[in-house]
């Protein structure tokens, strides 16, 4: 197989359902709001300078109201052994009351990202749903997965091909079931030490992960495509290179340091025939959406020289399986 130089952006959208069990909504509705405001202006860059996006999205945001979220909620449910962490307890929460619904669901915006040139519309499984949390089982994942799948279809689009396990939960056990349920690429983690465990979430583990996204504490992030293996019955694992971390209104010499990183990282990428796959959740742009919008397209300018450059292209996550999938046979 050659190896090319590919840049890779995977988003995860998610909205309230991606932080529930960790901040309250009432403290973020202007932070969702932008958040809303900003999909379709991401939309617009990536359809201007044709940069092919991968929309790992929450099957839940499909539906248009509580009412038709009821109808696609499956039966096995997962029974987490700590019951905060189960979203479905959200409806008695926030159910009542109309004017927060567009936290919950966002099924223009998902047909939006359906119909925009280069954007894979994949899945962040139906509910959010935590793959290494005790007390839910592989049978209540696979009833989750055929609930994504199911709203999906209803709503007139494919059914999705890639997914991203919430929270970075990657469960090798977990592989079979999605290819079974048609999913034929996912996001795996980095390979440093300090990314093996996203559950117990160390403190040494947490401070890695941050000082990495500044300093070269980890190994190179890129990878030569034909390092990835396909293994029959399960889904490609393609890895995650690099977060970029949110806008810090009150450090710019830290986000400036952030933005070089990536920018070094993908000219290495570019240099060496390399993969360099950046991923974020659309809301990580709801505090500082001016300024991150910005950023975004230093990278994607950088990107546009090392296409000229070094012949690097963008490709979503379905396309990378794709191509290596068909180098391999």
């Amino acid at each position: 197989m050659q190896n090319i130089p590919v840049f890779t952006i995977s988003l995860d959208f998610e909205l309230y359902w991606g932080i529930f069990d960790k901040t309250a909504l009432e403290g973020r509705l202007e932070y969702f709001n932008n958040t809303l405001q900003v999909v379709p202006k991401l939309l617009s860059i990536f359809k201007k300078e044709q940069i092919h996006v991968t929309w790992a999205t929450v099957g839940m945001l499909f539906a248009g109201d509580w009412q038709e979220w009821r109808q696609y909620n499956p039966a096995q449910q997962p029974t987490y052994i700590n019951k905060y962490l189960s979203a479905y307890r959200l409806k008695d929460l926030y159910g009542q009351n109309s004017t927060l619904d567009t936290n919950f669901f966002a099924p223009e915006l998902v047909m939006q990202i359906a119909t925009t040139p280069y954007q894979e519309l994949a899945t962040h499984t139906y509910c959010h749903y935590y793959c290494k949390e005790q007390g839910q089982t592989l049978e209540q994942f696979k009833a989750d997965l055929k609930a994504a799948k199911k709203i999906a279809i209803k709503k007139g689009f494919p059914a999705p091909a890639s997914l991203v396990f919430p929270r970075n939960q990657f469960n090798q056990v977990y592989l079979q079931v999605c290819l079974e349920e048609g999913i034929t690429s996912v996001r795996s983690n980095p390979k440093d030490w300090f990314w093996k465990d996203t559950v117990g979430e160390n403190l040494l583990n947490k401070i890695f992960r941050t000082g990495d996204g500044y300093l070269p504490l980890g190994q190179r992030t890129s990878y030569p495509l034909s390092s990835l293996q396909h293994v029959e019955g399960v889904p490609l694992a393609i890895p995650a290179s690099r977060f970029l971390r949110p806008v810090n209104g009150s450090k710019p010499l830290l986000n400036r340091l952030r933005l070089k990183r990536i920018l070094n990282e993908m000219s290495e990428a570019a240099k060496r025939n390399e993969c360099y796959h950046l991923w974020w959740h659309p809301h990580n742009f709801g505090e500082f959406p001016e300024q991150s919008l910005k950023d975004l397209l230093e990278i994607i300018n950088h990107f546009g020289n090392l296409h000229r450059q070094y012949g690097m292209v963008s490709m979503t996550m379905k396309e990378v399986q794709e191509y290596i999938w068909s180098s391999t046979r």
